[in-house]
Formats: C-alpha cells, sequence, structure tokens
C-alpha cells in the first residue's frame, strides 16, 4: 500500500493540526457523528490554516465508553453513523426521529444513544433491504466482498451478543464460544437478517467516512487516525482466534493481561486488563493478523499513531490473578520483525537502501528505553513531545522543552490523555509557574486561558515538523474540560464542543500563527 499524495506532502512539510475525536462534535443524537458537524469541522480546520485533524481510534467503544477497549480491531463505530444520510438515502423515515430523547449538547451520552441509535439503524438496515437501488445493492454486495477478512467473524459476533442480551462470549453456551463449527453455522443461519443490519451499518460508517476523507483532502486538510495496540477480552477478535491470545483453554480467561508499571503518578501502575498477544503464533503466520489491522486503518486515514508503541519492544505482563499492575514484569515483543512484515506490506517495492517511510506514527510516552528508541529509529516514525510536561521539573534539559524537539516528530500542547494546559498551570506550583513564563514569555500571572495561547505559540516554533493541539487547548479550557483521566473507570471520554465556543476570530489568529511559524 503505497503512500497516497495527501501522506507524502504531510510527511515532508510543516504542518498543524486539532486533535478532537468524532463524538466530542456537535450535532443531534446524543454523541458526535459522521454528519453535517465533521464536513463543517473540516472547513473550520482549513480557515484556520491547519493541515490535520487527529482522531481517537473509530472503533466501536467498550467497557467505560473507552475507544481504546475496543470490542473489534476493524469495525467502525455504529454510534458514529449519522441518521441524517440515511434519511436522505430514502432508507430512514423522516419520523424515525421525531420521538428522540432530549440529549444534553455538552456531553456524550453513550447510555442512552446507543440504544436509541441502534433502534434507527436497524429500522434503515430494512429500508435499505426494502427500497435500495440495483447501483446501491452492487455497492454494498462489492465492499461486503472486500470486507471478508474481518466483517463475518464481526457480525456474527455481533448478533449473537444482541440475542444473548450482551453476555460476554465466555459466558455463550459452550458449543458458541468454543467456535464449534456445527453450532457457527445454525448461529449464521438463525441471526442471518441481523448479521446482515450490523453489515449494513459497517458499510454506512465506511461510505460516510470515505465522504469525510474526500471532503478533507479537498480542503487540504489529512486525517490522522489511532490504533489501540491491544484489544478487548469481550472482542469478535478474540473470539474469532483465541489461539492468537494468552487464555485459559478451558474457561477462556486471560492468564496474564496488559497494563503498565508503577510510577510517580500511579504507584500501584495500571492494570489494563487486555489479554496478551502470543507473539510467537503471530509471527509464525508472518503476522498476517496485523498486517490486515493496519491495512484497514490506513484505508481510512492518511497518517496512524499506534498507541503505546513501547509495548512492540517490550511489554509489561501482569498475572491475571494480580489485583494491582505491581506483580509485573517486562517481556519482549518482536517489535522489529512486525514492523519489517509491516514495511514490506504497507510500502512500494524500493531499493534496500531507500525504503518508503510508513506512514505511522509511534505514541512513545512514559518509560522509553533503549530498545524502544531504536525500534522506532530504525524505521525512521516520528515521536511525540508534550510541550507542557518540559515544565514540570524546571529544568531547561527536559526532552519534551522544544528546543529539544526533533524536526521528525510531533510536537503537542497535551493529548487526551492529560490536563488541559489552562488545567496544568491552574495546579502548577510557583516554580513550574515561573519557570514556564521564562520559557514561553507569557505573564507568571497569566490567566490559564493567557497561558494556553503562550504554550500554543511555543509548541508552534518548535523544530518538530507537526504541531498539534487538543481542541480544549485553542479554546483556553480547564481540567473539567479535559478527554480521560487515566487509571480511572468512570466519567471520561464525554466531552463535547458546540459552535458558539468558536470565537470568530480563533480562526483567522491561528491561520496566522502558522502562516508565521512556516506551517
Amino acid at each position: 500500500m503505497k503512500p497516497n499524495h495527501q501522506t507524502l506532502q504531510l510527511m515532508s512539510r510543516r504542518s498543524a493540526g486539532v486533535v478532537l475525536h468524532i463524538t466530542s462534535l456537535p450535532g443531534p443524537h446524543g454523541v458526535g457523528d459522521l454528519g453535517a458537524s465533521a464536513h463543517r469541522f473540516v472547513d473550520w480546520l482549513a480557515s484556520a490554516g491547519q493541515k490535520l485533524w487527529q482522531v481517537l481510534p473509530t472503533n466501536p467503544s467498550g467497557p467505560g465508553d473507552s475507544p481504546y477497549q475496543c470490542p473489534s480491531a476493524f469495525a467502525g463505530s455504529p454510534w458514529m453513523v449519522a441518521l441524517q444520510p440515511l434519511e436522505a438515502a430514502g432508507w430512514l423515515p423522516p419520523a424515525a426521529q421525531v420521538a428522540e430523547p432530549a440529549f444534553g449538547a455538552e456531553k456524550a451520552d453513550y447510555g442512552r444513544a446507543m440504544v436509541w441509535r441502534w433502534e434507527r439503524l436497524s429500522q434503515a438496515a430494512a429500508g435499505f433491504a426494502q427500497h435500495a437501488c440495483a447501483d446501491e445493492r452492487l455497492r454494498f454486495e462489492a465492499w461486503c466482498a472486500t470486507q471478508t477478512h474481518w466483517l463475518p467473524q464481526w457480525t456474527l459476533y455481533a448478533a449473537i451478543k444482541d440475542a444473548l442480551q450482551g453476555l460476554p462470549w465466555w459466558q455463550w453456551p459452550r458449543a458458541l464460544a468454543r467456535r464449534e463449527p456445527a453450532a457457527l453455522q445454525a448461529a449464521a443461519a438463525r441471526h442471518a437478517e441481523a448479521r446482515q443490519a450490523h453489515a449494513f451499518v459497517q458499510w454506512c460508517f465506511d461510505e460516510q467516512w470515505s465522504a469525510l476523507r474526500r471532503h478533507a483532502h479537498t480542503r487540504g486538510v489529512a486525517l490522522m487516525g489511532d490504533l489501540p495496540i491491544f484489544v478487548a477480552h469481550d472482542s469478535a477478535d478474540v473470539w474469532a482466534r483465541p489461539d492468537l491470545f494468552w487464555l485459559d483453554d478451558n474457561t477462556h480467561q486471560p492468564t496474564v493481561v496488559a497494563g503498565v508499571p508503577p510510577d510517580d503518578y500511579t504507584p500501584d501502575g495500571q492494570r489494563w486488563g487486555n489479554p496478551l498477544y502470543r507473539w510467537d503464533r503471530m509471527q509464525a503466520e508472518g503476522f498476517v493478523w496485523w498486517v490486515q489491522r493496519v491495512q484497514r486503518a490506513l484505508q481510512a486515514a492518511d497518517l496512524l499513531r499506534i498507541d503505546h508503541f513501547r509495548g512492540f519492544a517490550g511489554y509489561w505482563e501482569v498475572p491475571a490473578s494480580a489485583p494491582t499492575a505491581r506483580e509485573g514484569r517486562w517481556v519482549a515483543a518482536p517489535g522489529q520483525a512486525l514492523f519489517a512484515a509491516l514495511q514490506r506490506a504497507l510500502t512500494a517495492p524500493q531499493a534496500p537502501a531507500s525504503p518508503e517511510p510508513l506512514p505511522i506514527v509511534a505514541e512513545d510516552l512514559g518509560l522509553i528505553t533503549p530498545d524502544v528508541v531504536a525500534l522506532r529509529d530504525g524505521f525512521g516514525l516520528p515521536g511525540m513531545r508534550i510541550v507542557y510536561e518540559g515544565f514540570m521539573g524546571c529544568d531547561g534539559n527536559h526532552p519534551f522543552l522544544p528546543h529539544h524537539h526533533v524536526p521528525h516528530g510531533l510536537a503537542y500542547t497535551s493529548t487526551h490523555d492529560s490536563d488541559t494546559v489552562r488545567g496544568w498551570w491552574d495546579q502548577a506550583t510557583f516554580e513550574q509557574r515561573q519557570f514556564a513564563a521564562t520559557y514561553t514569555g507569557a505573564p507568571a500571572d497569566s490567566s490559564g486561558e493567557d497561558f494556553a495561547r503562550a504554550v500554543l505559540r511555543t509548541t508552534y516554533t518548535s523544530p518538530a515538523r507537526w504541531a498539534l493541539a487538543p481542541l480544549q487547548d485553542l479554546l483556553g479550557l480547564g481540567s473539567e474540560h479535559r478527554m480521560n483521566r487515566p487509571g480511572t473507570a468512570q466519567g471520561n471520554w464525554t466531552w463535547r464542543f458546540d459552535w458558539p465556543l468558536l470565537a470568530p476570530d480563533l480562526a483567522p489568529a491561528l491561520a496566522e500563527l502558522a502562516r508565521a511559524t512556516g506551517r
């Protein structure tokens, strides 16, 4: 898969961008989606001189509504499918939206929105079956034929799970949990209509995402996706290929799980709970599962951020019986072999001395050891630096300070996992404020909003090729608007904005800053 023109341009020039998840967009029906607001946001980005829109994972969300606990590494989120295009196509009657609950605009209301939206998506699937024209049916069938490596597994998993009121797959009848062929065949026949509905929704997701990407390209905006390193235990991926994960053969429960070790912020570490890969078996198959996963992700994005990149060099293995991550240990992973396989599969043949760069960003935050650096730099992958974290130690030697940045990298004001810039400033010590003020040129008694603007200017002047900011930082918002608090299970991923928050002078000011800093 040769990088497209948009990707090659993006990887060779200084650019600025915004981090905003699809679910954070304004709009009706309880959660942001791929409809009119997404296209309008692309237009706003273009007017603001922004060339990159980074989103969080667009797979279905899992426990705690986290996009990083996905029940499928390949499927798109049904809740991001906009309903208005389905109505315009004649598959969903306008009356279907009359009884909409009173969704709030400030937060994503996943609980109510998921139920209400699925009822309408099911209606649209039935409407498509009844009213679609021949060309529409051919497009749907042709799309299904290109997705056979994941779509049948996902639709069967999702249909069975719906029929069993959401039970995790290891609690299904034993024959289904163990994927006995006769049981799978009977379930496929029994749930044929539901499977077709799930396939239809996935097609709608891809159609709407493709339309958004085309629109973005016409406005000079590239899309950056996000790939979680792990998948959820209760996922179509683990159910379909349990042999690729460390599971007990009888109970189907993980024997070891993913996490990160203790640090200054989390004394017990973080016990994520995802099942860990049987890397030996994946490697024996030529990493086909990973190649297919990354190929699908790059069909939708110009650039791909891979979360927790250090886990490809070495990962923190926690015994499943352990209540915290303290009891874990480091285990080596075959990252060199994996990325070599991805390089062969994703790039056009070149002379060995000049392989094309992979359109992948390494999320290399946290405890980074020499083997992680060697893996990242060996494949020419850009890494990430969070500018305000460089102020915490009050020391000019901190690698996150912009004068240490390298051109082949990404500079962020903050990320979806960290506090906002204003939130950090409001809680910073006197010494940290003094140091940050000296570095950015902002007065030590600046308001949080003024300091956020100063950090944005500092980030844009970084030597790093890409400068990005979550929308919350562009708006100068505080801690109550952050997207996620790592290590907490509730109250995350719900933040949304509304159009009045984008002051009329914001886009011109950003465009001028981007122009002045060569972005």
